[in-house]
């Protein structure tokens, strides 16, 4: 892989604001994203996900194969969080281990950049129903572990009901404008995403600054929480997004993916979120410790994926693709 590639992409201006409030907190500076502006970089990011996947989806239009992907997607996004949950759950709190699922079954969009600037340099075409897949594989991830948060937490009271959590889980406030604004993007088309542009577009990466400079910030506060974990952090955060992809690459070849839409769709199977769900667990578990599932996503799963992720996973593909 190029140097200048690499380099491109872990040096992301919203990506350095991350550690540049990690560091401003480590300095015990002053600065600090008044409140409630966090929150609303929240639904600004989740709105203007939401809604550029919606476009996409409306764009490829829904063939055999753009059926077969989502659902591959959307069952990845499911099953992922499901497993990771159990895993976490034997040295975190149930808080903790959702969000961390969460943020392992659902997508980094940053990644998913990456990967096409990959393929780019390649010379290797990919589908644009791909962004859909990355959008769809947001929400399905949050809403599980919302659901398991509120099913196993230690709020749950005698015996449990089904629907106040399938109410909280698909009416939270974050799955909703997240799904709302797919729905939206899926019916305006490219009419509704030209006249939106310059605020789902143009101003998106300053917001997604700001919200992770406030991460950063937050993140800093809560770092002792992964050095108590020990190794548990730095192992689950390197080895599970390989074996995802490599749970992708089985899916994208036995679905018939072209090698481009393969690599995207290993790629989503293995990045995690730093955007959609963190927005959503600060709304929807603040109990929950960012500085736990932000860092494990962006400051270990996050430069994996992009130093060493994207060519090992291209080059098995490679073989297995003719």
């Amino acid at each position: 892989m190029n140097a200048d590639l690499i380099l491109s992409n872990i040096l992301n201006p919203p990506v350095l604001f991350f550690f540049l409030g990690m560091i401003a907190y480590g300095l015990k500076s002053d600065l600090e994203v008044p409140h409630p502006l966090p929150k609303l970089f929240s639904l600004y990011l989740l709105l203007s996900i939401g809604f550029k996947g919606g476009v996409e989806l409306n764009h490829s239009g829904l063939t055999s194969q753009v059926i077969f992907t989502l659902g591959a997607a959307i069952m990845m996004s499911v099953l992922v969080p499901l497993a990771a949950f159990f895993i976490l759950k034997r040295k975190m709190d149930v808080p903790n281990a959702a969000a961390v699922a969460a943020a392992y079954g659902s997508v980094s969009a940053v990644t998913f950049i990456a990967a096409v600037s990959f393929l780019g340099q390649l010379g290797i075409s990919f589908s644009g129903h791909m962004v859909a897949a990355m959008a769809l594989m947001e929400s399905p991830a949050i809403i599980v572990g919302i659901a398991l948060a509120r099913l196993l937490g230690p709020q749950r009271q005698g015996r449990f009901q089904w629907k106040p959590l399938l109410h909280d889980a698909f009416c939270n406030g974050s799955v909703l404008l997240l799904m709302g604004a797919l729905l939206i993007g899926i019916l305006t088309g490219a009419k509704g995403g030209e006249s939106l542009a310059p605020f789902t577009n143009d101003l998106f990466k300053g917001m997604l600054c700001l919200f992770l400079l406030d991460m950063g910030i937050v993140s800093g506060r809560q770092l002792g929480g992964i050095r108590k974990l020990g190794a548990l952090p730095v192992g689950f955060a390197t080895l599970v997004p390989f074996v995802n992809a490599l749970l992708g690459i089985g899916l994208a070849w036995g679905i018939g993916l072209d090698r481009g839409d393969a690599l995207l769709f290993a790629v989503l199977c293995a990045s995690a979120s730093y955007i959609a769900v963190p927005a959503a667990m600060r709304l929807a578990l603040p109990e929950a410790n960012p500085g736990l599932y932000v860092t494990m996503a962006l400051a270990l799963t996050f430069p994996f994926n992009i130093v060493l992720g994207l060519p090992c996973y291209m080059a098995i593909i490679s073989k297995l693709w003719p």
